[in-house]
């Protein structure tokens, strides 16, 4: 069963237990792994996890460990990494513990990497954040070698591999699908250039560049899958469903925009004052944004498909903070009410 045809929906967890709205961890983590099986039940794709590290609320920082528990209490659902940020980590770690969540879901492992942007995230891990270009770059031939080759070698800037042979291998074959997420035009055309899926904010030059950078080298774009992240909340009406989110929403671009500006990196600059929680709905923000009623919401979503190659919806519903209750009435009318009305261009 899935929701959409020629449409993977899948939904974004950050594991986000904000202060103002905090719960005990163990419970809060129960309930959003109760909430992933709830998703597979509804017919949702896939589950898709987030990175950040030594954030206030918690920001999921091993999204390796989750995405095995995932795995385990689901049959049917894909598990995706939107993103690990890959420099931060050791490339050949990545690549036996991806091995082992594959095996434990049975084939049903993507992995998403990035580059990352904050400082103070590199500073905390002793990583170099000018190198990170390079230490992602290397990491992705590192997994993708150690993946697939017996008696891999590598023999880089970062990484020096000699003769390791990764096993148990995954159940993907060749092997799970790879995914980069990036927001700079350089690093975008890096996706396209070693051969990775896009993971983007639904922004059409953004998704121009991949595919042009697929062309160029030598791919065709239908053969390659463009992931696009829409932050949303559903309510019965459009007041119901900004009063229901508008403080979570604030929060979480709170620190986006705090992480950003701090990183001055591409999406950093020339950000927007943010305004007031009340005030949001008439906002210009930096994230797609697909709030209201299921009507309004399916309507939004189908206008970006018209101007963004979509294969991949992840709607980011589970907000910092937000009632169970509500994550869980939202999930519950994008699959009933929302998805029959999705129709991608041809």
């Amino acid at each position: 069963m899935s929701l959409c045809k020629n449409l993977n929906v899948g939904l974004l967890f950050p594991f986000r237990n904000p202060p103002a709205w905090r719960q005990a961890f163990a419970e809060f983590y129960a309930g959003q792994l109760a909430q992933t099986r709830q998703a597979e039940e509804l017919g949702y794709d896939e589950i898709w996890l987030t990175e950040h590290h030594f954030a206030e609320d918690g920001y999921s920082p091993a999204i390796l460990p989750i995405a095995s528990a995932v795995a385990a209490i689901t049959k049917r659902i894909r598990i995706g990494t939107y993103l690990v940020l890959l420099p931060l980590h050791n490339a050949v770690r990545v690549a036996e513990d991806a091995a082992t969540i594959d095996i434990i879901s049975n084939g049903r492992f993507d992995l998403g990497v990035g580059q990352g942007y904050a400082p103070g995230e590199f500073a905390a891990y002793g990583v170099d954040r000018k190198a990170r270009a390079g230490r992602l770059e290397e990491g992705i031939e590192v997994i993708r070698g150690a993946w697939t080759k017996d008696d891999f070698s590598f023999d880089g800037r970062h990484y020096q591999v000699k003769n390791i042979r990764l096993m148990p291998r995954p159940v993907q074959s060749p092997h799970p699908p790879l995914w980069i997420g990036a927001g700079a035009p350089k690093a975008i055309e890096r996706a396209g250039r070693m051969g990775c899926n896009f993971m983007g904010l639904a922004n059409p030059a953004a998704q121009e560049t991949y595919d042009n950078s697929l062309r160029k080298a030598g791919r065709n774009p239908k053969d390659f899958s463009a992931a696009q992240l829409h932050f949303g909340y559903i309510g019965r009406t459009t007041d119901e469903a900004w009063v229901h989110c508008q403080e979570h929403l604030h929060y979480m671009l709170k620190w986006y925009m705090r992480w950003l500006s701090e990183s001055g990196d591409f999406l950093g600059a020339n950000l927007p004052e943010l305004p007031e929680a009340s005030k949001l709905r008439e906002a210009q923000v930096m994230f797609p944004l697909a709030i209201g009623s299921p009507d309004e919401v399916a309507a939004k979503l189908n206008a970006s498909f018209t101007k963004v190659r979509t294969t991949h919806l992840v709607f980011a519903t589970h907000l910092p903070g937000l009632a169970p209750e509500r994550s869980r009435r939202s999930m519950e009318l994008f699959a009933r009410e929302v998805a029959p009305q999705l129709k991608l261009v041809a």
